[in-house]
């Protein structure tokens, strides 16, 4: 297992997502990658998109206006 970290910062709706999604792809099963972003509905995005998709968000948490998720690729 390995982490990962992906700068989304400055990108809105659904780029975010996006970016997300293609990084995944580069990705084992089991690691884990941290997304950071300045768009508030990531939030809710990336979470529904890792249920829709197998993969197991770890950690959610904001600071200093950025919002930072945690999750880990699933199969």
């Amino acid at each position: 297992m390995s982490l990962y970290n992906l700068d989304a910062k400055r990108l809105l709706c659904p780029l975010p997502v996006i970016r997300t999604q293609d990084k995944i792809k580069e990705l084992q099963v089991g690691d884990e990658l941290e997304v950071t972003c300045t768009d508030p509905g990531v939030m809710q995005d990336i979470p529904t998109w890792c249920r829709i998709n197998g993969h197991q968000v770890l950690e959610t948490k904001e600071q200093n206006n950025e919002y930072i998720i945690r999750l880990q690729v699933g199969e």
